[in-house]
């Protein structure tokens, strides 16, 4: 068990072995999350419904940010220790269907990787927990 980013206790999956792993595991862990990032930004940065949020953004800075998201939120190390997240979006007006556009840009990274379908509603299902602190605005 560990300390997950929302506070929570996590613990991690078991598979089939008997073996426990995380998510952050079982994607591939760092490589995974890093070419994942750097792809979903190309998605992101393309997209007529978020792309605007990005626009003043120091995207290598974000691309840092992001890539410490998702290994904490998946069950990696958690070296992260910036802000939270309703703090660090609080400025932007986020409505539900931009946080559903990244969702699905996140999503679609995933298959164009080959992550499993079963692993990439596991990892949805992770960042749809962070929707209270990130949508804003109706």
């Amino acid at each position: 068990e560990y300390m997950g980013v929302f506070g929570e206790m996590v613990r991690p999956f078991a598979t089939a072995g008997g073996a426990k792993s995380t998510l952050y595991e079982r994607v591939g862990g760092e490589q995974f999350i890093d070419k994942a990032v750097d792809r979903f930004y190309v998605k992101v940065l393309k997209d007529d419904v978020v792309k605007d949020f990005f626009k003043n953004t120091d995207m290598v800075k974000q691309h840092q940010h992001q890539k410490r998201f998702l290994t904490v939120a998946l069950g990696g190390p958690n070296s992260y220790t910036g802000r939270s997240m309703k703090v660090s979006h609080a400025k932007f007006h986020i409505k539900n269907e931009h946080f559903d556009r990244i969702v699905k840009l996140l999503g679609e990274t995933f298959v164009d990787m080959k992550v499993p379908q079963d692993i990439i509603a596991e990892c949805a299902a992770v960042v749809e927990t962070t929707r209270k602190d990130i949508v804003n605005t109706k």
